[in-house]
């Protein structure tokens, strides 16, 4: 099969699973005991008014009759109208979702950025007492919870040495004081694009607790995933017959093992970026960050559905398309995945 048959073909299940994820969300969020015209009203709404609130809603409709307009308003990027804040949830979410895909991106370039050098590095120097500390490290990774990190460096960093910030994204004094424009909703950017160093390192102090909580998990799973590829990659005949030649060790580490052992571990690093996304959730609300995470929270502690079934779509997309593209990665680096 060649490369575009291929992209075709993913591209065709990667459709097919958002529109699967879309029809259950959507049911399940209009079976679920709940008058979302009544909470839309608030607590003192008369009977005249939560009718007039259920047509707006069009929530006195057959169900299949609520999906269609559903799928019409979502193909114009619709999600419809908080409950609870009574704005469009796609404004929300588009707010939310930067903070929270910030906080994702620099917790899996700290995961990348330590996962494979120490996987690497553990197989390179198997059985000796590096890679024993490495695989105490990454058990320890992947079995603890990411609240309990969270915890322990908030006692550390903030109670005891008193060196980085408890939660938030800025220092409400540093954004008064040294205001910036939101262009991308990337803070890291947009104090960049302003030249505003005071809140670009502001920003980076906030970010360096939650990061490294979120990677904790990521960086266990990688670590140990390229380790075991790179065990087996090292005891092929071709690098025994690089090191017959001489050629020197980080070439062979590095440029030959290394780009084979790393498409299998493309699928975890995938992986571990689908676990980091549901696990911001929790790190969002231990470090009262204003992502998708605290955003999902109180909505559901509102019922607000809207929002709801638009995190869960969002959410279902962004997973699908981290897959769909790696997927993608792994068949350009390995033919033989396309069969």
């Amino acid at each position: 099969m060649n490369f575009l048959r291929y992209t075709v073909s993913r591209l065709f299940w990667s459709i097919f699973v958002v529109l699967g994820v879309v029809f259950v969300v959507f049911l399940v969020s209009n079976v679920v005991p709940s008058d979302p015209a009544a909470l839309w009203v608030g607590p003192k709404a008369t009977h005249s008014a939560i009718q007039a609130a259920r047509e707006k809603l069009k929530l006195d409709r057959p169900i299949l009759v609520r999906f269609g307009y559903f799928l019409k308003d979502l193909l114009r990027f619709d999600l419809g109208t908080s409950i609870r804040t009574h704005r469009p949830v796609i404004e929300d979410i588009r707010k939310a979702l930067t903070a929270t895909f910030e906080l994702l991106l620099v917790a899996e370039c700290i995961a990348i950025g330590l996962g494979i050098p120490l996987g690497v590095l553990a197989a390179v120097r198997r059985n000796r007492w590096f890679d024993n500390l490495s695989r105490i490290f990454a058990v320890a990774g992947v079995s603890l919870p990411s609240f309990w990190y969270g915890m322990i460096l908030q006692l550390l960093f903030f109670k005891w040495l008193g060196l980085l910030p408890l939660s938030d994204r800025i220092d409400t004094f540093v954004s008064l004081v040294y205001p910036f424009e939101e262009k991308t909703g990337f803070y890291l950017i947009d104090t960049l694009l302003a030249r505003n160093y005071v809140a670009f390192f502001d920003v980076i102090k906030h970010l360096i607790l939650p990061a490294i909580t979120l990677a904790a998990y990521p960086i266990g799973l990688i670590t140990r995933q390229v380790r075991s590829m790179m065990v087996e990659v090292l005891q092929e005949n071709y690098i025994r017959t690089a090191f017959a030649y001489a050629i020197p060790e980080r070439k062979i580490y590095y440029g030959y093992a290394l780009k084979n052992a790393i498409a299998p571990a493309m699928v975890t690093v995938a992986l571990s970026f689908a676990y980091t996304l549901v696990g911001a959730f929790l790190v969002e609300l231990i470090f009262n960050w204003p992502g998708l995470g605290r955003y999902a929270a109180n909505a559901i502690l509102s019922m607000d559905y809207p929002a709801i079934v638009g995190v869960t779509i969002v959410a279902s997309v962004c997973y699908v398309l981290i897959n769909f593209a790696v997927d993608l990665i792994q068949a350009k680096i390995d033919p033989r995945i396309r069969f």
